[in-house]
């Protein structure tokens, strides 16, 4: 059921593949077992080891690429995204911070219009532990299991993840949604998916204060009847009110996207909310001590 978001062997093109940090990654990429087909960079490298083209067009026509993930500054990520819908792919995930609040808008737009999924901006990447590696989530947080993980903090969860892998506890996807205010995927738009999802047993949510991102997925866990355990952590408890903290969407104005209304919601819904790591680890442990991977 996962293949409704994403393949494992779905092959993927890399943008900006020649920069520092997208040579990089991409040899990990490769090295996890991602089936990079292709890089697409305005300019040649002979220390490339997958085929480069110009564009995403040229890259898709030659490789058949679906998916993407783009290692390009901010301010390039809104040309990136329209390059890679005009190209035809139909999942993007863009990792860069900083991107422009109107540019964001506009990727939002572009890619609900065409249809395809962004993931980001600000955003680790994703995940089929074992099989698919789109990103930088670090591999000693990763292991094949049976828990769907969506978080706004990357640094968070890969904690939450390594603890849950220490105890025996793995993923069947994971997805980090990134902490901006305005974004491609949310929480919500997972739900059906992990939901669905046979593997998936149980739900890891890794949220913040701000925005009403976590009020939404309460939302959806309901209207969905999803019956699968959720397991929530909730940062930023000593957030001052109208203070960003980190991401630009972790912001508490008035009585909006605090944590009692957070907490509130997600318990209506069925979720058990923690206030610590080792708190929700214990939970995970005690609800589905027979999953060990």
């Amino acid at each position: 059921m996962l293949n409704a978001f994403i393949e494992p062997g779905i092959p993927v093109l890399v943008q900006g593949a020649t920069g520092r940090s997208g040579r990089s990654q991409t040899a990990q990429m490769v090295e996890y077992g991602t089936n990079i087909v292709a890089g697409v960079s305005r300019r040649d490298d002979e220390q490339a080891k997958l085929p480069l083209f110009r564009n995403c067009t040229e890259a898709v026509s030659a490789t058949g690429a679906r998916a993407s993930v783009a290692f390009v500054p901010p301010l390039d990520v809104l040309p990136a995204i329209l390059e890679a819908i005009d190209a035809g792919i139909e999942l993007i995930v863009t990792v860069a911070e900083g991107v422009p609040v109107h540019d964001a808008l506009k990727a939002k737009a572009a890619t609900r219009e065409a249809g395809i999924r962004w993931v980001g901006a600000s955003t680790p990447g994703l995940a089929i532990p074992g099989k698919l590696k789109m990103g930088f989530l670090p591999n000693v947080s990763l292991a094949p299991g049976s828990l769907g993980v969506m978080s706004k903090s990357g640094t968070l969860s890969y904690e939450v993840c390594y603890r849950l892998v220490e105890r025996g506890f793995g993923q069947t996807l994971w997805v980090g949604v990134g902490g901006d205010a305005v974004k491609g995927v949310r929480f919500a738009d997972l739900v059906p998916i992990f939901a669905a999802d046979p593997a998936t047993q149980g739900i890891v949510v890794v949220g913040e204060i701000g925005g009403s991102e976590e009020e939404e997925l309460a939302e959806a866990l309901i209207a969905s009847g999803c019956k699968k355990p959720v397991f929530a952590l909730l940062a930023g408890r000593s957030a001052l009110e109208g203070v960003t903290m980190g991401h630009a969407g972790a912001l508490i104005q008035a009585n909006v996207g605090t944590i009692e209304t957070k907490t509130a919601a997600l318990r209506k819904a069925g979720a058990e909310v923690s206030q610590t790591i080792k708190d929700l680890v214990d939970m995970v442990g005690a609800t589905l001590g027979h999953t060990l991977v």
